[in-house]
């Protein structure tokens, strides 16, 4: 392992190997650190600096820090020693075998074993009647796993930027592996053990049925997990604890059988998983990625501090872990100690319907249905998440004609879920449940609906999902016998005192309850639309966007109606007009400005009422929806709305979205009618550049286009070009930092005797050299220059900047602080990056996170001139 190669530096050894090393050394880093103060590679207060750190693997982190600072020679000693340990430490083991456990320790697992398949062999499905018994082995349906981060970015609402991904995930297989649950600790290229694992899936997607899944296997030995025990923890537990713990109490909580050789299995902790499931409802999430480290099973400290110690490998460094998160808390997982990443990509289409054959247990009936699912867009596409596939079941379960009214929108699926749930646990209407007044003994269900409306918008406004039996918005539901119905119930166990964890069953749900509550009741409507957190902390983070999409949505006239005829709740007439007027205005103002209007657009497309979308009457319609990973269903609220407008789209902006080749040719006819479009920072192939240039030979409209950071390179843009002679209506063309050199250029700088009356190619693979052959052409532009329309740009950019997330503020310093002395020389580049280092300086000022600070901070350098 810590051989190099001869032709590289003992330094680049030292940083290649740097996560190995860690793993390899925290055994033995106090007397390394020994050998290299008695050899003067280091001195005593290098010593002192490493040793007044916590934790062996923070200690050789640090001690490669230090080598690194004092160059070559000592990097090279430092190997030598490394390698001269680690020969004495394998001539010392030899012989050596693992010896055979005690009979007591192989009945404790034998135990634990038959505890867990009994734990685990039922299923809670979404809103099981009490007492019912759903066994595990006959519904449970086979979730895509795939090796791979999906990046750490999630700026909208998980379920709805969910989409389209799960087709692209079982079309792009060779990219993302398609792993089984037991391989999910199997080292993929025979390199070192994968020890942390990173599960992670949008609200409802399977990731906890994932857990049940691994502890019903192994419980059952039907897999060959090659460990003695599994641990299983929640996070929804572990928040009721508010005093200093260790780890032994927090394995002993809910396995008390396992006491007697715990000491034993701690040691063995190679052959020992921890399971983490609900990392996203950790009420101290953003808080783990700690530097106060515990190293032993029975050290007392935070709660937070012994799972951050254990996930950095600090505690119990040779047991696996696996931990499970919705997208969104990633960024607070101390992602550098994760040696996989694995996504939940939900269901497939075979599983779909092999999820209606178990659920309706009669093939006739599953066909029928899944023939109606699969003629409704919306409706298929939640499929593919599971708990969205319950929801679907149960709705056309109880709604014997919904076959000729099917669902256009979210709001419409949820409304009449709550009708089909209220219907299957009252065995009875609605009306007839509102007339049971029976000495009171029976809630009014409008009353329970709106209780359940009210902790539910009060706690999604304050961002909390789970609520405890203390909590007097929960007490007040108590004796309410449709309660359970809508909530899922949790035991938490602590040492003397036991309390109740409630929950919605999704996190969709509580946001549809939420906004029931607020159409019916004298509640102020909420700014929501116009929400968005500061900036660099989570801007535009979607917290609120579908609550406001079901509010618009329960506000139409449709299913206001039906929540007044079955439900017995009445929208208030003054909150229905407010919210069309608000729709029409702010979507107007939006779209003469060319800011982002895309929640504006699904609350829009909630009111499915034309005469809204014509309503709005901009003086240029400009349409923003840049920066965030488009879905199917932001397209469908996309092509709603401007489908019903007439005329030329001034401009539309896709700018980083991820469009695809089928998305642009979904919309094809919408962008023959755009004046300027930006398409930039999306990676395009040559059949994605084909449909563009098929709109530029058709279209009247087109005069600018952008195609900036989008990997085009010089055959692209020769089919480009060839396009633009056809209809020679296209002005100006934008493609920074691509991939095109000088032979690309000169095809347009052969458009006569109509050329481009501007191209913008600065930072492609145009040579120093080149730019000569240009002096003549002088509407190519492959540097900068004082020309005003710079200062436009810059602005552009610096607007951009202001409302991005840190995330994608980084994103953009990558490709914007590629810059060179001479550039700073014009006056518009001076100001623009003077007001980048001072956003920038502004946003480490007000950073939290460590990681990102020191990413800030380079840019911060690099412009420090």
């Amino acid at each position: 392992m810590l051989e190099k190669d001869g032709c590289n530096s003992c330094l680049t050894a030292l940083m290649v190997l740097r996560v190995s090393l860690v793993d390899e050394l925290e055994g033995r880093i106090d007397s390394l650190l020994e050998i290299l103060v008695s050899r003067e590679v280091f001195t005593r207060d290098d010593r002192e600096e490493v040793l007044c750190l916590l934790g062996p693997r923070a200690r050789v982190r640090k001690v490669l820090d230090i080598l690194t600072c004092k160059g070559e020679e000592a990097a090279e000693i430092f190997l030598s020693i490394s390698s001269h340990q680690k020969e004495v430490q394998s001539h010392s083991n030899e012989g050596n075998t693992d010896q055979p456990q005690s009979e007591e320790y192989n009945k404790v697992k034998r135990k634990h074993k038959d505890v867990l398949a009994r734990r685990s062999e039922s299923m809670l499905f979404y809103n099981t009647r009490h007492g019912e018994k759903i066994l595990f082995a006959e519904h449970y349906v086979n979730l895509l796993l795939a090796d791979g981060h999906q990046g750490l970015e999630i700026k909208r609402h998980e379920v709805l930027t969910f989409g389209q991904k799960r087709l692209s995930l079982q079309q792009k297989s060779a990219v993302h592996r398609k792993i089984t649950p037991a391989e999910l600790f199997s080292s993929t290229h025979g390199n070192r053990p994968v020890k942390k694992v990173l599960v992670s899936g949008v609200a409802g997607i399977g990731k906890t049925i994932l857990v049940q899944k691994m502890l019903f296997d192994f419980g059952g030995n039907r897999e060959h997990l090659a460990f003695d025990f599994i641990i299983h923890m929640t996070f929804r537990d572990l928040n009721l604890i508010d005093k200093p713990t260790n780890l032994r109490d927090l394995v002993l909580r809910k396995n008390r059988h396992l006491a007697k050789e715990l000491d034993n299995i701690l040691a063995n902790d190679n052959k020992l998983l921890i399971i983490l499931d609900g990392f996203d409802e950790f009420r101290h999430y953003r808080s783990c990625d700690v530097d106060a480290f515990v190293t032993e099973p029975d050290e007392d400290a935070e709660v937070v501090e012994v799972l951050g110690s254990l996930l950095q490998g600090e505690l119990l460094p040779n047991a696996s872990v696996m931990l499970t998160s919705r997208p969104a808390a990633i960024d607070h997982i101390p992602v550098g100690c994760i040696d996989r990443f694995v996504l939940i990509a939900g269901f497939s289409l075979a599983e779909v319907q092999d999820f209606f054959l178990r659920y309706f247990q009669d093939s006739v009936i599953a066909d029928r249905i899944f023939a109606v699912v699969s003629a409704n867009e919306l409706m298929l596409t939640l499929c593919y998440i599971p708990a969205f596939c319950f929801i679907v079941c149960c709705i056309l379960k109880e709604s014997k004609n919904l076959c000729g009214e099917s669902p256009k929108t979210m709001t419409d699926i949820y409304v009449q879920y709550l009708v089909a749930l209220l219907r299957s646990h009252t065995q009875a209407r609605a009306e007839t449940f509102r007339q049971d007044q029976k000495a009171g003994a029976v809630h009014q269900l409008s009353d329970i609906v709106l209780k359940l409306g009210r902790l539910a918008f009060q706690k999604l406004i304050e961002h909390q999902t789970l609520f405890y039996s203390s909590d007097q918005d929960v007490a007040a539901l108590e004796g309410c016998s449709l309660v359970s119905t809508f909530l899922d119930k949790t035991v938490a166990q602590e040492p003397g005192c036991t309390e109740e964890v409630y929950s919605f069953a999704h996190l969709t749900v509580q946001e549809f309850f939420a906004a029931v509550f607020c159409a019916v009741t004298d509640h102020p409507l909420p700014d929501a639309l116009q929400y968005t957190a500061s900036p660099g902390e989570g801007s535009n983070t979607g917290h609120l966007d579908l609550f406001n999409r079901f509010l618009s949505g329960i506000l139409s006239e449709r299913n206001a109606n039906l929540l007044s005829r079955q439900v017995g709740l009445c929208c208030h007439k003054d909150k229905v007009d407010t919210c069309r007027q608000k729709i029409i205005r702010e979507l107007t103002m939006l779209c003469e400005n060319g800011e982002h209007v895309l929640n504006h657009l699904h609350c829009l497309f909630e009111q499915q009422d034309p005469s809204l979308a014509l309503a709005v009457q901009p003086k240029t319609l400009r349409v923003n929806v840049s920066d965030g990973a488009l879905t199917q269903m932001d397209y469908n609220a996309i092509k709603y709305f401007l489908n019903l407008t007439k005329g030329t789209i001034s401009e539309l902006d896709l700018t980083g979205t991820g469009v695809s080749c089928e998305a642009l040719r979904d919309i094809q006819p919408l962008l023959l009618r755009c004046d300027r479009l930006w398409l930039g920072e999306n990676n395009f192939d040559m059949d994605t550049v084909q449909v563009i240039a098929d709109v530029l030979k058709v279209s009247d409209n087109v005069t600018q286009l952008g195609l900036g950071w989008s990997d085009i390179g010089d055959d692209e843009l020769l089919a480009l070009s060839s396009a633009i002679r056809v209809k020679k209506k296209l002005e100006e063309l934008w493609m920074e930092g691509n991939r095109v050199s000088s032979r690309g250029l000169l095809s347009l700088s052969d458009l006569t005797p109509n050329p481009l009356k501007r191209v913008v190619a600065i930072w492609n693979d145009v040579a120093d050299t080149d730019p000569e052959s240009f002096r003549t052409q002088e509407s190519i532009t492959v540097s900068f220059t004082d020309d005003d329309m710079w200062e436009a740009w810059g602005e552009w950019v610096f607007k951009r900047c202001e409302v991005s997330s840190n995330e994608k503020l980084v994103t953009v310093l990558h490709k914007v602080c590629n810059i060179s002395v001479h550039c700073l020389e014009t006056q518009w580049a001076k100001t623009f990056y003077k007001q980048l280092s001072q956003l920038i300086k502004h946003r480490i000022e007000g950073c939290t996170e460590d990681d990102m600070c020191k990413r800030l901070k380079k840019f911060e350098g690099i412009l420090d001139l």
